[in-house]
């Protein structure tokens, strides 16, 4: 059998990576797990890949960073964060976010006795709001329509397992699915995911930037202060269907927006306006 990664011509590449850890241990001083685990894609024509390396490639020179310095966004200073994240508003890109917050969970230890079971349901979210992306935009003068899905290299990640799980919600042969698997399978293949490390591809450096940016409107530093500036610029790239926003380019779980937005006070001070 011929390796799909070698031999296809996918219309989409979405870029992946996460901010936040999966621990469950939170403490009254803020300090521990943190509340917030956010895996987010930032999803493109494969046409267009380009523009992400040109991105990179005029903050560095902007920031002063040396040729082909990988940026972390948590590692830049507010004021280096805001031109990155504006230049990356600008881009031809749709971005999907899950926004897993932890402590409402009400069974923990069904994420606490298997490793990565949180990043795998999370994935199964990104992986479905991906999939109805790329359904509704393909193009069939681009590609065969499917999307190639890259993840930041975590080097404890098995991502032959992530592969095989998503075989399995596709086959509905999963034993964990607590709702009905929505993945449009004509423009996912399992075996089209792999991951690269996060300096190797300049699209997985953006993912990292959104990723990170959302968290810092949601998470309160240690002064019990949040910071919505980068959130502000992302707004522009968020999937929307229909005009809608949540449950497509920002899906909150558990619940919803309603549901979270009476216990998580930065939910409803940041993302109010997306319900307009």
């Amino acid at each position: 059998m011929a390796d799909p990664l070698t031999t296809h011509n996918s219309s989409f590449v979405a870029y992946v990576d996460e901010s936040g850890d999966q621990g469950f241990v939170f403490k009254q001083d803020g300090s521990g797990s943190s509340r917030w685990f956010i895996l987010s894609a930032a999803v493109i024509r494969k046409s267009n890949d380009m523009q992400m390396v040109n991105c990179l490639k005029e903050t560095r020179e902007l920031l002063g960073k040396a040729p082909k310095t990988a940026l972390h966004f948590t590692k830049l200073k507010h004021e280096q964060r805001v031109p990155y994240i504006r230049r990356v508003s600008e881009l031809s890109i749709r971005t999907v976010n899950i926004l897993i917050y932890k402590p409402e969970i009400s069974n923990p230890e069904t994420f606490t006795t298997v490793k990565d079971r949180l990043y795998r349901y999370a994935t199964r979210y990104l992986v479905e709001r991906i999939s109805w992306l790329c359904r509704d935009a393909s193009n069939q003068e681009q590609g065969d329509g499917f999307v190639d899905i890259i993840f930041s290299d975590r080097s404890h990640m098995s991502y032959d397992a992530i592969r095989y799980y998503l075989h399995l919600l596709m086959s509905g042969d999963a034993t964990d699915q607590r709702q009905p698997v929505q993945i449009a399978a004509s423009v996912i293949d399992p075996r089209r995911i792999r991951s690269v490390s996060h300096s190797k591809l300049a699209g997985l450096q953006v993912a990292d930037a959104v990723a990170s940016g959302i968290h810092f409107a949601i998470k309160p530093n240690r002064y019990g202060e949040t910071e919505a500036t980068y959130l502000s610029h992302i707004k522009k790239i968020l999937y929307r269907r229909k005009g809608k926003v949540f449950g497509y380019g920002m899906k909150l779980w558990p619940g919803n927006f309603e549901a979270m937005k009476s216990k998580v006070p930065e939910v409803q001070l940041h993302f109010g306006d997306l319900q307009l």
